[in-house]
């Protein structure tokens, strides 16, 4: 194949537009954390890497809501299993950083309120170089039972008319506390936690 001369090798490539292939499309832990998804779930989830939220999840009354949007705009949960023939969310699976015990980060606590507002179980897994199948399904497990048992204790509240923050005024969200003598109980949290401690419980 004959070589363009130099001024025309040049000009073609200022036309280019200015996109390249990443290097990598999953990370390492990525990478083998699907290697293990794609062990557990066999041939009953469809699994997808690197999904937005906001291809998963809509916002009531969008309008009132902008501080929502801003929170789900441009990100994605790390993978999301879905029904093989519906192609139906199931399950969200979120990579985390390890953290000290009984701590929390604010974006992951936002991914935990995201997914159980909306009914649909998130496992998240501390990033790793390698995974036991058995601890991963531990986690399943665990996330499902909170889905369920938030559906329960939802079983009277309207999830549309959610209370204004009596601190600083700002929208609350569904929240369940990780730990203590309330643990597993489910609260208002203010949507600007841990900014704002502002709190309703649900009765």
């Amino acid at each position: 194949m004959a070589e363009l001369p130099i001024n025309n090798a040049v000009a073609v490539k200022e036309e280019l537009m200015p996109y390249r292939l990443r290097e990598h499309f999953l990370t390492t832990p990525e990478v083998v954390l699907f290697r293990a998804l794609k062990q557990m779930a066999g041939q009953h989830y469809v699994i997808y890497a690197k999904v937005a939220l906001n291809d998963i999840f809509f916002i009531v009354r969008p309008n009132e809501n902008v501080h929502y949007f801003n929170k789900l705009f441009r990100k994605h949960v790390d993978f999301l299993l879905c029904h093989p023939q519906s192609l139906r969310p199931q399950i969200g699976v979120e990579l985390v950083r390890p953290i000290p015990s009984g701590g929390t980060r604010s974006t992951d606590q936002f991914m935990e309120d995201l997914f159980l507002t909306a009914g649909l179980p998130l496992v998240q897994i501390p990033s790793n170089d390698h995974y036991d199948i058995s601890e991963i399904v531990l986690l399943f497990q665990s996330a499902l039972a909170k889905v369920k048992m938030m559906e329960r204790r939802l079983a009277d509240v309207s999830l549309d008319s959610s209370p204004m923050c009596p601190v600083c005024g700002k929208m609350m969200v569904l929240r369940t506390h990780r730990s203590g003598p309330s643990a597993g109980e489910i609260y208002y949290g203010c949507i600007d936690n841990p900014t704002c401690p502002g709190q309703v419980l649900v009765k």
